[in-house]
């Protein structure tokens, strides 16, 4: 009997699933735990393997289509297996569902800032019927000038368009054409689908930010002690270290003597978790991703430090897997590389906080005998959730992770 393989749940949050690359063709002997396909997911691109054995006998959703979770992607069967019933049965509403994620906009005509408008001036071409016969390369050229092939007389064998029509067209507009300004005032936009991942964000933070009542809790650290800090273990430790992986481990400690703050909203209850896993927001070509330091309070800096490099590299290139995205207590979104000054964030739930941290900036300011310094300084703010984290209860956090930053020995105690 042949089996309908569905679209996987390879998220929690996983609503639509978009195809990259099937691995087999139709045709192909598939084994029990051989790559099938790569999907596109809200949070990473995931290979899946083929829970059955068989051959792949027919594929509804192709490649740059997407589908929503549980909808029929593929038959696996045996060879030769009548499965016309099946397709018959499955077709019509897939077609529904699947829609292709990647269109090709239409380009508008322009060569030497002459804009390729249609001939009015030229004899008309003698009317064609049927399909239009046309080489392939001169289709390509009419498709990148915008240039209607119905307009155009073929020198070819019966009629045919080839390269030099399209050519010797495109010279005859330019010469009958009235030039246009360089710049050219009209108004022009571009439509994207909008990815898997994207409408997952946007779901997700739009929930949280109209549902938890978000209040901002700003300070101000110095951030000398931590720059020392990173310079030593680099000269010492030939050990590279960031600011966020030291923010990750502070975060951790002042965690575990805030245990308030490492909790969740569950709407008939609070979740005080005695575990911590830090999410580090992580800046993907379509969004962001959260991986999770997992059990953060009891790794090393430099455990830290490695593990995450591993985690933004897998991020970038799609390959993290779902438990390396689920389960944070407490996130970190630092902007400082871009320059940015002090930001707030949109709480990643159902967490109960979020710390958004900006650049280190050198200010000047008195010194206690009046005299100026020069000083480095980072703002951090931090989103909290009015349900369960109070003012008073925010702030004494924020101390406590100020005085480790600042004083990075006190994490020794």
């Amino acid at each position: 009997m042949a089996e309908l393989l569905k679209m996987p749940r390879l998220s929690d949050t996983m609503e639509v699933g978009t195809i990259v690359t099937w691995h087999k063709k139709v045709g192909d002997k598939v084994n029990v735990g051989d790559l099938l396909v790569e999907i596109e997911t809200d949070k990473a691109t995931m290979e899946f393997e083929s829970p059955y054995e068989g051959v792949l006998l027919h594929i509804f959703v192709k490649e740059g289509e997407s589908a929503p979770v549980d909808a029929p992607l593929a038959i696996i069967g045996q060879e030769g297996e009548d499965i016309s019933d099946l397709i018959k049965q499955v077709q019509q509403p897939t077609k529904e569902k699947t829609t292709p994620t990647h269109e090709t906009p239409p380009k508008t005509a322009t060569t030497n800032q002459t804009t390729i408008t249609e001939q009015k001036t030229e004899e008309p071409s003698p009317p064609q019927e049927g399909r239009i016969k046309a080489s392939p390369l001169a289709k390509r050229l009419a498709k990148e000038f915008g240039i209607d092939l119905s307009k155009i007389k073929g020198s070819g064998p019966e009629g045919r368009i080839i390269k030099r029509d399209v050519l010797e067209y495109v010279e005859k507009a330019k010469e009958t054409t009235t030039p246009t300004p360089p710049i050219a005032f009209e108004e022009a936009y571009e439509d994207k689908p909008v990815s898997s991942m994207r409408l997952t964000i946007a779901k997700r933070l739009s929930e949280s930010k109209f549902t938890a009542p978000h209040y901002y809790l700003t300070v101000n650290v110095y951030t000398d002690a931590l720059l020392k800090l990173k310079q030593d273990i680099k000269e010492i430790f030939s050990e590279k270290v960031s600011v966020t992986d030291i923010l990750v481990k502070l975060s951790a400690i002042a965690l575990t003597k805030h245990p308030e703050i490492n909790a969740s909203w569950l709407g008939d209850k609070i979740r005080y978790y005695k575990h911590v896993h830090i999410g580090v927001a992580v800046a993907v070509e379509d969004g962001l991703v959260v991986p999770v330091i997992r059990f953060a309070n009891h790794k090393s800096l430099t455990q830290i430090s490695r593990e995450l490099k591993e985690l933004i590299q897998k991020a970038r290139e799609k390959k993290l897997k779902p438990e390396e995205l689920q389960g944070s207590t407490f996130t970190i979104s630092n902007l400082g590389m871009f320059g940015i000054d002090q930001f707030t964030a949109i709480i990643n739930p159902p967490e109960a906080a979020i710390l958004a941290v900006g650049r280190t900036r050198r200010e000047v300011e008195p010194d206690e005998d009046g005299s100026l310094k020069i000083v480095n300084k980072m703002a951090m703010t931090m989103s909290c959730d009015h349900r369960v984290i109070d003012g008073a209860t925010g702030a004494r956090f924020l101390q406590t992770l100020k005085a480790l930053l600042e004083n990075p020995s006190l994490a020794l105690l």
